[in-house]
């Protein structure tokens, strides 16, 4: 067999590869939409939550209260009443039990739920298969374009959701969530950021982009995840506010706000994964900078990407930092992590794609 015709054999089987991975994408897109409509059953069909829908589950004398002894009928038994489980909120203003969950513990709704986990199990797989084939169609790491970046980015987040699942941490009402902005990352993907599969350009070539960018899009998924946790407690914070006042929810908030943790809960969660993740961002801005001394000669030459990665930091810092000093809590938090958000997603969206610089490597 002539070169040639060695050359010809590998682009096709590269092509082929390629083809595997947009069809491994839609497919994971329609198993995605399967998890979407069993997530959604999850949350109709389970049983309200009995927590959290009086003024008097807000009140801090609720826990408060000891055991309460109840007298049984004539001639029979005390009964000690178990104390209801409460968690102090972020203010120490009221104690809120958290709620059941999106099942709402009933038994129809946990077995939707289930459902829905298996079908985003098999969908994140199918996911990651379109993300290899994708690599291996040309033979490099799959995060040369917009294109490539969303897909292993939506894969990564999916994948975050799943890990904390497995370590049997409480996140099952994140699921409808993630799925649904999932399904809008992979449509944008498909449709306005979709590049075909080529080669990188020559800056790329270097072990450091398996490094640097591998951690930027892993914080990124990260992030995402206690995004959707701090705008999910904005929400609950407001509806707990409004009980507690005497106000009335919506049919709407009642049947799923009642049911999602605690706003105390959400904001320790959100925090937590913020915190744990930002030593890696740390490191991802310094990785970028050592490839950027090997690829262009300098360290730091605030290029766009840079100047917002460090924009970035410097929000995320001051959340912390707002935190663990100035003691703050609750909605001035959650603003500032939401500002925090908006600059990563900006840094990952906007100035791919509408700023010209030394990464422009978004290939729309």
């Amino acid at each position: 067999m002539t070169l040639a015709a060695t050359t010809e054999l590998a682009a096709a089987t590269n092509e082929n590869l390629a083809s595997i991975s947009n069809t491994l994408i839609y497919s994971a897109m329609a198993v995605y939409t399967l998890a979407f409509f069993a997530y959604i059953a999850e949350w109709l069909l389970g049983s309200r939550s009995k927590v959290g829908r009086t003024a008097a589950a807000l009140t801090a004398t609720t826990a408060a209260k000891g055991p309460a002894v109840t007298a049984g009928k004539k001639g029979g038994t005390a009964v000690l009443e178990r104390p209801q489980v409460v968690v102090r909120s972020a203010a120490g203003a009221r104690d809120v039990p958290d709620g059941p969950g999106a099942h709402g513990g009933d038994e129809q709704g946990d077995m939707y739920g289930r459902i829905a986990i298996s079908l985003t199990v098999l969908a994140f797989l199918v996911e990651l298969g379109g993300v290899i084939a994708r690599a291996a169609s040309v033979e490099r790491a799959p995060w040369g374009n917009m294109y490539e970046f969303n897909l292993t980015f939506s894969t990564v987040a999916v994948g975050v959701y799943l890990g904390l699942l497995a370590l049997r941490k409480n996140v099952r009402w994140l699921g409808l969530f993630l799925i649904t902005s999932v399904l809008l990352d992979l449509g944008l993907a498909v449709t306005v950021l979709y590049t075909a599969s080529d080669q990188l350009v020559p800056a790329l070539h270097s072990y450091w982009l398996y490094i640097h960018v591998s951690t930027a899009i892993f914080c990124g998924a990260v992030f995402y995840v206690g995004a959707v946790a701090t705008i999910l407690y904005l929400f609950k914070d407001a509806y707990e506010n409004k009980l507690a006042t005497g106000g009335k929810p919506g049919k709407f908030a009642n049947s799923v706000l009642d049911r999602l943790p605690a706003s105390a809960s959400l904001d320790k969660f959100a925090y937590r994964v913020n915190a744990a993740v930002f030593p890696l961002w740390t490191f991802t801005i310094i990785a970028g900078a050592i490839w950027a001394g090997d690829a262009w000669g300098r360290y730091w030459g605030w290029d766009p990407k840079e100047t917002w990665s460090f924009i970035t930091w410097v929000a995320y810092a001051c959340y912390l930092h707002a935190r663990a000093t100035a003691g703050w809590k609750g909605r001035k938090a959650a603003y500032l992590a939401m500002i925090a958000f908006g600059c990563w997603l900006f840094n990952y969206y906007g100035v791919n794609i509408f700023v010209s610089g030394k990464h422009s490597y978004a290939g729309v």
